[in-house]
């Protein structure tokens, strides 16, 4: 699948290579929080932005703790991360009035995890005709808005969780 446009893949072309350690694991500091797409960081759970989303508005809802498997968390990590993936839906309902939602975990590369090592759950916004003649016959998906854009329009409700 190809993207139409993609402003916002130039620095990661332009760069160096991959960054050190795990692209997910929030850090200590919260000073490149924005860079990251970062939008809400609690005491076990974490939501940020897809940098190659499948539709506008793709989130990831992660654990804190470097774990690949959901067996590596507490019952009450479990919890919170289950009650971040319920509050990040009901953000996005707000905001962008999606018609339905993909939601899901990939656990281990032959189930498609990209990132393996850190457990994570997709949530896509979805709509009636996202997927249209683009996708099906010239194999491009549009993704109509900048993520920058759509940081900035996250960023206050996730103020608030």
């Amino acid at each position: 699948m190809k993207h139409l446009w993609a402003p916002w893949r130039m620095q990661y072309i332009l760069s160096d290579g991959k960054p050190d350690g795990c692209i997910f694991c929030p850090g200590d500091s919260r000073d490149n929080d924005e860079d990251r797409l970062i939008l809400h960081l609690g005491p076990y759970s974490m939501v940020m932005m897809n940098k190659y989303p499948y539709n506008s508005g793709h989130l990831l809802v992660l654990p804190n703790n470097h774990v690949q498997e959901l067996d590596q968390l507490s019952d009450e990590q479990i919890i919170d991360l289950t009650l971040t993936v319920k509050k990040t839906i009901n953000i996005m309902k707000q905001i962008m009035s999606p018609e339905g939602f993909n939601v899901g975990l990939n656990i281990g590369k032959a189930a498609g995890a990209g990132i393996e090592e850190h457990l994570h759950f997709h949530i896509v916004p979805r709509w009636n005709g996202d997927v249209n003649f683009m996708t099906i016959l010239g194999e491009v998906r549009v993704v109509p808005e900048h993520l920058k854009t759509t940081y900035k329009n996250f960023r206050p409700y996730f103020e608030k969780f």
